[in-house]
């Protein structure tokens, strides 16, 4: 089987939220200086899936795919470290800016290019803009069914059947291949690669493709094929107000405490 991985390059979640900077005239976020952006954690998540399968398989390859500038080889490099067999980097000035379709248009090109894929692994959602949207519109491009927010995804001769998870419970469900399926964290804790994996991943070389090697026009990806245009970034502004309970004791104070929250309809 060839089971291919999406993989997108985040700033990392675990940044204080005081080190973000928003450009408002471009709405654009300005990357926390000194820290590294990451894989995002969903993808790491798919990645896993599709390893696992794979490895009961006893055969196959795995192909990540990532959009992004020339640092996004990182989380390719990632990805391979953990057991994926080839890299391939969308990157060109004109795949920048992209909203969901944008980027799911341009990956489906990739995903066409490869030709022989049985199934295409991606994050339930990117743990940035946390849209969602991606893995369905890549499934939507290629035609192929989906299977959304999978906890499990098995492959069962030429079909993929998928354990999702409800709001209420799960759901499992079987599809033809090929197919597209969206990992949720449910899946468990990724694989964490040894330092003789990350080194051989390292070494290898991650195939880089623009919009002229996906036949694509520069008008129909990045921002200038978004549907989506976005009207203002900010970052929200944090404040409260504190009120003291008075009273002499304690048991006075909690007293004052309980007659606020009754008169607010707290309580």
């Amino acid at each position: 089987m060839h089971l291919v991985v999406c993989a997108k390059q985040i700033p990392d979640p675990e940044t204080p939220p005081a080190a973000f900077r928003i450009d408002s005239a471009k709405n654009e976020v300005i990357p926390a200086q000194g820290i590294a952006p990451v894989l995002s954690p969903f993808d790491a998540q798919a990645a896993e899936a599709a390893l696992r399968i794979k490895e009961k398989d006893g055969s196959g390859k795995v192909t990540v795919i990532s959009l992004g500038q020339e640092s996004a080889q990182a989380a390719i490099k990632q990805v391979l470290a953990m057991g994926a067999d080839e890299g391939v980097l969308l990157s060109d000035d004109a795949f920048q800016g992209g909203d969901s379709y944008a980027t799911a248009h341009a990956l489906a090109a990739a995903i066409k290019k490869l030709g022989d894929v049985d199934a295409v692994f991606c994050g339930r959602q990117a743990a940035d803009w946390d849209m969602g949207q991606v893995g369905i519109g890549i499934a939507e491009e290629l035609g192929w069914p989906v299977a959304i927010i999978a906890k499990d995804a098995q492959a069962d001769g030429g079909a993929m059947v998928v354990q999702r998870v409800l709001a209420d419970g799960f759901e499992t469900v079987k599809m033809p291949l090929p197919a597209v399926v969206t990992v949720s964290n449910e899946l468990g804790d990724p694989r964490y690669p040894k330092l003789q994996q990350i080194m051989q991943a390292a070494r290898k070389t991650v195939t880089t493709w623009g919009p002229g090697d996906l036949g694509l026009d520069a008008g129909e990806i990045g921002a200038a094929g978004s549907r989506l245009k976005l009207e203002k970034l900010f970052q929200p502004e944090a404040g409260g107000e504190v009120e003291l309970m008075e009273g002499e004791t304690p048991a006075e104070q909690a007293q004052a405490l309980a007659k606020a929250l009754r008169d607010a309809k707290i309580i």
